[in-house]
């Protein structure tokens, strides 16, 4: 069996030093392959050795400048380091490499957001949401993304859409309330939604804050 087979069976077992053994190895047989340091930077990313993991994912890419894979995981340790704009950069040649995936494109937009481009991030919740339609953390992502835009309409159909799957979602909730508050003369539906976010999460201050000041608007 191939070294870097080895690895991810050894992985897939839990077996962590086995497979960073077998991946140390199929570096060292194919020096000028970038899957074994891919997988190394995988492993030591997952163990949260950043440092190491760097530096593979690096070694990588300077062999293969469109190792899609290497891209995404560089990408994922800037974002966890809060390294926003740069895990922008990787992720976007790591879509125009060819890592056409909903994750790729989701934590593309997600960077944009977090690095102050939130125009620029639009598109990319939208490609998110239309590879993966079921996965109800884009669709929310992407709902509130579009409302903080002042999309209202489009917001309000993905929200809404979150809610048809998962009625016990307080962000989607908290979301639409607002949503209903500031942009329609719906302060039932607006209420009601709000009431349903800091019931199913007791702990939703702002939630219940919002509630209580329609109410109070409501009453003058």
């Amino acid at each position: 069996m191939e070294q870097n087979e080895i690895g991810i069976k050894a992985l897939q077992e839990g077996a962590y030093e086995k497979a960073i053994e077998a991946f140390m190895k199929a570096a060292e047989e194919e020096p000028d392959n970038p899957v074994g340091y891919i997988n190394l930077g995988n492993v030591f990313a997952s163990a949260g050795d950043v440092e190491r993991a760097e530096r593979f994912f690096q070694k990588a890419i300077s062999l293969d400048e469109n190792a899609g894979s290497a891209l995404y995981g560089l990408g994922n340790l800037y974002y966890t380091s809060e390294r926003y704009g740069e895990a922008a950069k990787l992720y976007e040649k790591a879509v125009r490499a060819g890592l056409d995936e909903a994750d790729a494109y989701f934590m593309l937009a997600k960077s944009l957001k977090r690095a102050d481009q939130q125009k620029l991030s639009l598109p990319y919740f939208q490609r998110a949401a239309e590879l993966s339609p079921e996965d109800l953390e884009i669709r929310l992502a992407y709902g509130i993304a579009l409302a903080e835009l002042e999309l209202f309409e489009l917001a309000g159909e993905e929200l809404r859409f979150v809610i048809s799957k998962d009625a016990e979602n307080a962000d989607a909730h908290y979301n639409l309330g607002v949503l209903y508050a500031v942009s329609t003369d719906r302060k039932e539906d607006a209420l009601h939604h709000l009431e349903r976010a800091f019931t199913v999460e007791p702990e939703h201050t702002q939630a219940r804050y919002i509630y209580d000041m329609i109410q109070m608007g409501s009453e003058q």
